[in-house]
Order: C-alpha cells, then sequence, then structure tokens
C-alpha cells in the first residue's frame, strides 16, 4: 500500500462489513470484486459515504440489489433467531414476512413466517398466529410444507417450516400459464390428498386458494398457509367467528360466506373445486366489481360448467368439478376420499363414478320427500271415494319414476 493508500485508510464500519459478507453469500460479486471496492473507498475517502456507493459506482452490483440486501441485512440485525441464519427475504404481507434462512444445527435450508412487531403487541394476532404453528404441527405429510417450530426471540415471534424451492400456483396462473386436463388433475390430487390427511386429523384449512398452493421444483404440490385452519372440535372458536366470512372472496364456500358455525370438510372441498375451475378454464369461477359481489355469485348464481367454458375438457372432469362446487354441500362430495376416488379414475380416463353415484342418491332422496309430502298433503284433505286407492297409485308412480330416473342414471355412467 503506498503513503498516500496509508494516509487515506479508513478501518470498515460494522455496516460495510455485514453488507460485504451479504452480497458474496448472495453471490451477487466475488470476494475479490469487494477487495477492489474496499481498496477504493480507502484511497478516495471524501468521494463515496459506504461501500454500497462505492460497488454502485463501479457497476458491480445496481442501486435494487443493494436495497435487496440491506433489507437482508436489517433482518438479521433486528430479527436474530438463535440457531438460525437470516439469509433472504422471500416475501412480506400485512400479517407476516417470510424469510429464507439455514438453521444450523441440521445444515439445512428453511422458511421463517416473522410476525411484525406492531401485532406482537396484540394479542388476538399472537394467539393467532401460535394456532396457525400448531395446527401445521399436527400434520405430517408429503403434500402439506412441513412445521418444525415456533417461538420468540427478541420480542419477535416465528414459525418455522419447510423451505420449498419453487413457486405458488398463482404464480403460474399470473404468468399465464396454460394447463392441461392432465396437469390439473394431477395438481389437484396431490391437494386432496394433503386435505384427506387434513381432515382425518380434525383440521379444516378453510383457504384453500392457488396462493396457498406451493409448486416444488420436482413438480409435488404442497398445501400451505394454516393461517385461517380450525380443529373441529374448537366450539369456542367457531362461536366467536359466527357470522363472519373467513376466506378468499374467488374460492370461499357458500356455508363460509354465511359465517355458518358448523364448517367442515366440505368447504374445503369447494375451494379446492374453485381452484380446479380456476386452473382448467384460465379464470375464476365468479367475478364481480367488489369482494362482496363475488361471494353473492358464489351464494346465488349458477356455476357455467367448466366444458362449456373449455371444450377441450372432458364430460366427466365437468362433473367432478360441478359435484365439488355445489352450493348445497349436501351435494358435494361427502369426503376428500370420495373425490380421491373420482380424479383417480379420470387419469384412468374412466367416468367418475362416485360423483354420478352421489347423484343418484340425492335425486332419489328428492323425490322420496316428496312422496312422502303430497302422502301427508293427502292425509290432511278430505277423503274422497277412492282414498287409500288413490293414495297407493301416486306412491306407486313416485316409486317407478324413481327407478327410471336411477337405471337412466346407471345407463349414462356405463
Amino acid at each position: 500500500m503506498t503513503d498516500q493508500q496509508e494516509e487515506h485508510k479508513v478501518d470498515a464500519s460494522p455496516a460495510d462489513t455485514e453488507l460485504a459478507r451479504v452480497v458474496v453469500e448472495q453471490k451477487l460479486v466475488t470476494r475479490e470484486e469487494i477487495d477492489l471496492c474496499v481498496a477504493a473507498q480507502a484511497e478516495t475517502p471524501d468521494s463515496y459515504s459506504s461501500l454500497a456507493d462505492v460497488m454502485i459506482q463501479k457497476g458491480v452490483v445496481t442501486s435494487s440489489q443493494i436495497d435487496r440486501v440491506k433489507a437482508i441485512v436489517d433482518a438479521s440485525r433486528g430479527q436474530q433467531i438463535p440457531g438460525y441464519q437470516i439469509l433472504a427475504k422471500v416475501g412480506a404481507g400485512a400479517m407476516a414476512t417470510v424469510f429464507k434462512a439455514r438453521q444450523l444445527s441440521l445444515d439445512r435450508l428453511v422458511a421463517i413466517k416473522v410476525l411484525p412487531r406492531k401485532l406482537s403487541e396484540n394479542a388476538d394476532y399472537v394467539t393467532r398466529f401460535y394456532k396457525e404453528g400448531k395446527a401445521a404441527g399436527l400434520l405430517n405429510h408429503p403434500n402439506i410444507v412441513q412445521a418444525f417450530d415456533v417461538g420468540e426471540a427478541g420480542g419477535f415471534h416465528y414459525f418455522v417450516m419447510e423451505y420449498v424451492e419453487g413457486h405458488s400456483l398463482h404464480d403460474e396462473l399470473t404468468e399465464g400459464k396454460h394447463f392441461t386436463e392432465a396437469d390439473a388433475i394431477g395438481v389437484i390430487l396431490q391437494i386432496a390428498r394433503a386435505l384427506e390427511h387434513a381432515h382425518s386429523q380434525g383440521l379444516i384449512h378453510r383457504d384453500v386458494k392457488p396462493k396457498n398452493i406451493m409448486i416444488a421444483a420436482d413438480g409435488t404440490a404442497k398445501l400451505a398457509d394454516m393461517g385461517l385452519a380450525r380443529v373441529t372440535t374448537d366450539v369456542e372458536a367457531a362461536q366467536a367467528e359466527a357470522g363472519r366470512a373467513y376466506g378468499t372472496p374467488y374460492y370461499i364456500s357458500p356455508e363460509q360466506i354465511r359465517g355458518e358455525v358448523d364448517i367442515d370438510c366440505r368447504a374445503d372441498i369447494y375451494s379446492l373445486g374453485a381452484t380446479f375451475y380456476h386452473l382448467v378454464t384460465g379464470q375464476v369461477p365468479f367475478e364481480g366489481a367488489t369482494p362482496a359481489g363475488v361471494m353473492h355469485k358464489h351464494l346465488k348464481d349458477p356455476l357455467i360448467p367448466p366444458d362449456h367454458i373449455n371444450p377441450e375438457l372432458s364430460q366427466g372432469l365437468g362433473e367432478v368439478v360441478e359435484a365439488m362446487m355445489a352450493k348445497d354441500r349436501d351435494r358435494r362430495y361427502a369426503s376428500a376420499t370420495d373425490l380421491i376416488v373420482d380424479l383417480e379414475a379420470l387419469q384412468r380416463g374412466e367416468p367418475p363414478l362416485q360423483s354420478r353415484r352421489h347423484l343418484s342418491a340425492v335425486v332419489l332422496t328428492g323425490l322420496a320427500g316428496e312422496a312422502e309430502s303430497d302422502e301427508t298433503q293427502m292425509d290432511m284433505a278430505p277423503p274422497s271415494p277412492a282414498g287409500p286407492l288413490l293414495t297407493w297409485v301416486i306412491v306407486l308412480a313416485a316409486i317407478l319414476l324413481a327407478s327410471l330416473v336411477l337405471n337412466v342414471i346407471l345407463i349414462m355412467s356405463g
């Protein structure tokens, strides 16, 4: 080093040292480039206010890259979690910020969701945050993002989970990806299996949508975000939420819109059906000028069958989506298990018999109810000369009609 360089040599500030470490870790610059920039800063200390300025001036990094690196540095300073090294900020919302991090003990990548400090002072948000972590901790399935830990450090509440190297289904839709019938069935079948597992543990997700479905690099679909998940036996929570709609307007079930207390697995089946619809048609089932307008359509407007929008779809797929999205939940699949049977049939190129059998049962139940109603009305009416005989004729006619309908449906399913 020359005398002039020695005269102007400055000690690197802690901020510059940390910045240099992160830009190298992020593979934005090499160690040699950092050394050159540090030397330039030492030669002309009055020309630059920081190492970041030098790197931008020298064209080593862009200002936007520096902004991203500074966000990581800030996160590392203010939100240190023992045992983890923050690597990058990967997402942020009103409720939480998500970081990519390394779990030092096992040397593996993880995702850490951190509750903002302003929300950490709200007991309700903190309680909901820990409920999400505990709900996710109940589940262990290859199609569900795995939960590892939940806790608090330095005033920050955090939730550690599996890091999925990939993107969300929402990202693919936003980028205009065209899903073939086979592609869509493959994704929906995986999430149906995830729901089957969650439901077997007594958990209802309540927010199934493309944003909460991650697609890993190997194509595996994983259900994420248990922020609205609720245990079916949690009567207290259900009563507290009565009358309020929880969910996302484009994918929410009618019973969630009405704020019903006894939400069950069929609400998730409806939302998965709406997601299925979006994949195969390229549009959401119902659109409106406002969220309230969209939800009103979920309640009242008839669904345009997906195969009417996309003629390339099979009739069987249309039947499955319509059964998943029936407004009356009694007309939907009774469980994710029944849905899986039909999705696997579609994969094999076979008709979805579960949806057809369920429809047959609903039709017969409705006809039986009408016949019973007619018989009750006749009992209340004044007697007529042909009373008993007429009653039997009407009942037999109803039975014959029900039998005819069932035979027609079975012939169609064959």
